[in-house]
């Protein structure tokens, strides 16, 4: 009667723990992360007999949940990606509507500004049209601090974010490895895993991935390792290491991410994909820096076009044309970790050429500039990609390459660096320099004519004046003593004689000419001052062209091209991000989806189980019932 006995007994316990087991599911059916445990019956060892084997009933080998490792990674990988995209998505749609916009955006504020310059050039003596250039100038200086307002918020934004995330990382962290030593202890002591810690600690990990890309790799004592970027350890076993957010070796006010270890802090920024902290990085890297970059470059490309334009002309009291747009120098950033004495100062080239051709390396590109020991090189530092640098001096050394002059001065050594940045705080300086409208020089500075008597075939176009400072200003008259021999004669006495070389042009007092055709003995062109032609729109036609002429590229492209097609990929990158977030959403659903199919609980199917395991309760008890009913059958004989 005694096996029968415990033989029903085993069965009461090992049904009342799975009951247990049943209603521990169905209390956590919403609660997040938790995986649905199951009891593992097993039959206890039978007892031999003369007649064979008889059992001993059941019990229970272990409470295990229903987790699928795959399907786990799966889910941590969507879940990376998806907030990886679903945060650039949500800081794209920032850049995407400030540079798009069809009456405030980028190209609508130039082609405002280039409007308002066509309009006065239809009729440049006329005061109202233009004070009405430098009121759209000065809307678009505003429109363009505006626009870099706009963009040193979003700096600021991904900074406190990639702040507070950081500081998540960390706390998950240091939770996750709490759990492992909860784990470790919880183990050793029954020799059973601890279902409800590893879904804790799960669930932390879970939240980690929305925070970073994660990796994790189980280890025998039932810890986890934690890995982020390429193969990092944020946690091993029972120690985790803290992550922290700060600035660049050049202090470019660009956030970088770091690991903490006992050698100090590690920059794995570079390292970083998935989750939030993904997402910060690569909006900051593809899209922050690239607008301000390229607000930047429209900005010193317009100032510098109209300035070298303003300058070739004359104004409405007939005098030289002034810049009228200013900008903000180039930035060149130390490394703090340089050793030499070296510092850098930088310039866009053309303004100081006065040739718009010197626009043509400019790139919406920031560069390292290196020392080896012997010689320098510059780098794009986004591509990688060198650019071409050529070197002349020694103290100080002048640096041209990518646009830009930069001046070394005082001792560099091997491996120092500096960050150069063409137009970070191009918009920071971007001014207008005059408010008096009578300073826009739509004149050009020369009328040319044949005289009325020529008998050769000769023409004359305009003349230019190449540079201003070396322009001897005069009435000058062009005349051919033979189809090949010239003399020029200037109002103020001066003179010079020449060789006349069809296609050559002439240039004397520093005005150039050039003529078509063959001249005749006799003939003669006037080369005249324009101080009086207040009249003459030439220039300003010319100034209302400059966004269609073709100097950035190396010649092949126009500011209105470069601005349109940067405002085009603004808009792809939007697109592809919020795109992308869609699609990923729902292979985290799908992820999801399949792992709630292995660990989640069914109400019905928890029901069912829990009247199968009442039944099977109830009956156990029976048995330990007619156990009873034999066993006081038996004294009774007795």
């Amino acid at each position: 009667m005694s096996d029968m006995l415990s033989t029903g007994v085993s069965g009461l316990i090992a049904f009342q723990q799975s009951l247990s087991t049943i209603s521990h599911n169905i209390a956590n059916a919403s609660t997040p992360g938790y995986s649905r445990q199951g009891a593992n019956l097993v039959t206890n060892a039978a007892d031999p007999t003369a007649n064979g084997w008889i059992g001993n009933g059941v019990s229970v080998a272990g409470i295990t949940r229903a987790y699928d490792n795959f399907l786990a990674q799966q889910t941590l990988s969507a879940s990376s990606g998806y907030n990886q995209l679903n945060t650039v998505s949500n800081l794209a749609g920032s850049i995407n509507n400030m540079f798009a916009d069809s009456s405030t955006g980028l190209s609508a504020s130039l082609q405002s500004f280039s409007q308002s310059v066509q309009a006065m050039a239809n009729a440049p003596s006329q005061s109202t049209l233009r004070q009405a250039v430098l009121n759209q100038a000065q809307a678009l200086v505003s429109r363009f601090k505006g626009y870099e307002a706009s963009l040193g918020q979003l700096d600021s934004q991904v900074s406190s974010q990639l702040a507070g995330e950081a500081g998540n990382i960390s706390s998950l962290a240091g939770n996750i490895a709490g759990l492992n030593q909860q784990i470790l202890a919880a183990k050793a002591q029954s020799q059973q895993s601890p279902n409800d810690l590893l879904d804790q600690r799960d669930q932390l990990i879970s939240q980690l991935s929305q925070l970073v890309g994660v990796r994790t790799l189980s280890q025998g004592d039932g810890t986890v390792s934690v890995f982020i970027g390429n193969g990092q350890p944020l946690v091993v076993g029972t120690s985790a290491t803290a992550l922290t957010s700060g600035p660049d070796p050049f202090n470019s006010g660009q956030q970088r991410v770091y690991l903490q270890n006992a050698n100090g802090n590690v920059d794995i920024t570079a390292a970083l994909s998935g989750g939030a902290i993904g997402g910060l990085l690569q909006f900051q890297q593809q899209m922050l820096v690239p607008s301000h970059n390229a607000l930047g470059q429209a900005a010193v490309t317009l100032a510098n076009l109209v300035n070298i334009q303003n300058q070739s002309g004359l104004d409405q009291g007939g005098r030289p044309g002034g810049a009228l747009l200013a900008v903000g120098a180039p930035l060149a950033l130390a490394n703090s970790a340089n050793s030499g004495t070296a510092t850098v100062t930088a310039a866009v080239t053309a303004g100081q050429s006065g040739n718009a051709a010197d626009l043509g390396g400019l790139s919406a590109s920031d560069y390292y500039l290196r020392y080896d020991g012997s010689s320098w090189s510059l780098v794009d530092a986004a591509s990688g990609v060198p650019a071409a640098l050529s070197a002349s001096g020694s103290g100080p050394v002048t640096l041209t390459g990518a646009g830009l002059t930069l001046t070394v001065s005082g001792t560099a050594r091997a491996g120092d660096q500096f960050l150069i940045e063409p137009f970070r705080q191009a918009v920071a300086g971007f001014s207008l320099l005059t408010s008096d409208p009578s300073r826009i020089a739509a004149a050009a500075p020369l009328v040319t004519a044949a005289a009325a008597g020529n008998t050769g075939g000769a023409t004359i176009d305009a003349g230019s004046v190449p540079s201003m400072g070396s322009w001897v200003r005069a009435n000058y008259t062009l005349a051919f003593t033979s189809a090949t021999a010239y003399t020029i004669t200037g109002s103020n006495g001066s003179s010079t004689a020449g060789t006349y070389t069809p296609g050559t042009p002439i240039s004397f007092n520093g005005f150039t000419v050039n003529l078509s055709g063959t001249p005749a003995s006799g003939d003669s062109f006037s080369i005249n001052d324009n101080a009086a032609g207040s009249g003459d729109n030439r220039n300003a036609l010319l100034l209302a062209g400059l966004m269609n002429n073709k100097v950035l590229g190396s010649g092949t492209l126009s500011l209105a091209g470069v601005v349109n097609a940067y405002v085009g990929t603004v808009g792809l990158q939007t697109s592809q991000a919020q795109n992308g977030a869609t699609a990923q959403q729902r292979v985290l659903a799908s992820a999801q989806a399949a792992q709630s199919s292995v660990a989640g609980v069914n109400l019905d199917e928890e029901a069912a189980r829990m009247l199968k395991f009442e039944q099977a309760y109830q009956a156990a008890a029976q048995t330990i019932k007619v156990a009873d009913t034999l066993f006081q059958s038996l004294l009774k004989v007795i």
